[in-house]
């Protein structure tokens, strides 16, 4: 029997109506969920979700927008159940001039949610690309989140666009959190673009160009034992592994990339 449903019984053994959940254990719950799929439960040891979302302060009652969860849903899985009742959760998604596989993927998501409304019944679509579209209702959000995308637009001097969607959508005072491949600090950003990592003095740069304040930074995501000089960049390692077997031992030892988990506030 979990500790929770322990107490539970306790309290009301006792007599008493038990406390209400505090939203750590909420989210804790949802992590926990058997709706879950194995490969993304897979992640958490690297991922650490509970951990990030505490930090950036997401709560049930949160207007979240997360760019890009494509059909594996990993951080989907767990928010959209949880804001269903008092939240929202949007997915902002791809647009119908998005490469075939990204389409595809696109549509795959479309029949995930569909599949099983009882989990993503309420979740609202939204369509990405750079700044060509709304991601959300101009100041109706409360969190814009991405994970592991920024490389990419940097890489095709989308980001400028990306940011600016991003700060249309937030309410003032709305937080951007971010987390991706962190790159290295005795190498300036152009020479290690094409690897996938991004030094962090250069994104914070970046985003309070673009209107704003850095107000919190995570080291949830740090792994040490990632070198980032791997012969395929960060696909190298888990869970891409694009060398396939070559050296697989020795990747799956380092675990997915060393990660800054940054949270901005709009000025």
């Amino acid at each position: 029997m979990s500790g929770l449903r322990i107490l539970l019984l306790a309290a009301l053994a006792a007599g008493c109506a038990p406390a209400p959940l505090q939203e750590r254990d909420l989210l804790a719950q949802r992590i926990a969920a058997p709706h879950r799929t194995p490969a993304n439960v897979a992640r958490d040891r690297y991922r650490h979700p509970l951990e990030v979302l505490e930090f950036l302060g997401v709560s049930k009652d949160s207007v979240v927008v997360e760019i890009l969860p494509g059909s594996s849903g990993y951080y989907m899985e767990i928010l959209a159940p949880h804001l269903k009742e008092k939240g929202r959760y949007v997915a902002a998604s791809r647009d119908a001039s998005a490469a075939p596989r990204y389409l595809a993927d696109h549509r795959k998501l479309l029949a995930r949610l569909a599949a099983e409304p009882g989990l993503y019944g309420k979740v609202v679509v939204t369509q990405f690309n750079a700044g060509l579209h709304e991601v959300a209702p101009a100041g109706s959000a409360d969190y814009v989140l991405t994970f592991r995308n920024l490389h990419n637009w940097v890489e095709r001097n989308e980001i400028d666009g990306a940011l600016s969607a991003f700060r249309r959508a937030l309410k003032p005072g709305g937080i951007l959190g971010i987390v991706d491949h962190r790159g290295r600090t005795d190498l300036p950003q152009a020479a290690q673009m094409k690897s996938g990592y991004l030094r962090e003095d250069y994104v914070i740069a970046l985003v309070e160009h673009a209107g704003f304040r850095l107000a919190g930074r995570s080291e949830d995501n740090a792994n040490p034992k990632d070198s980032k000089d791997h012969p395929a960049g960060v696909w190298t390692l888990p869970p891409t592994l694009r060398l396939k077997d070559q050296d697989r031992a020795r990747y799956l030892a380092i675990g997915e990339s060393d990660r800054f988990t940054l949270k901005f506030v709009t000025r």
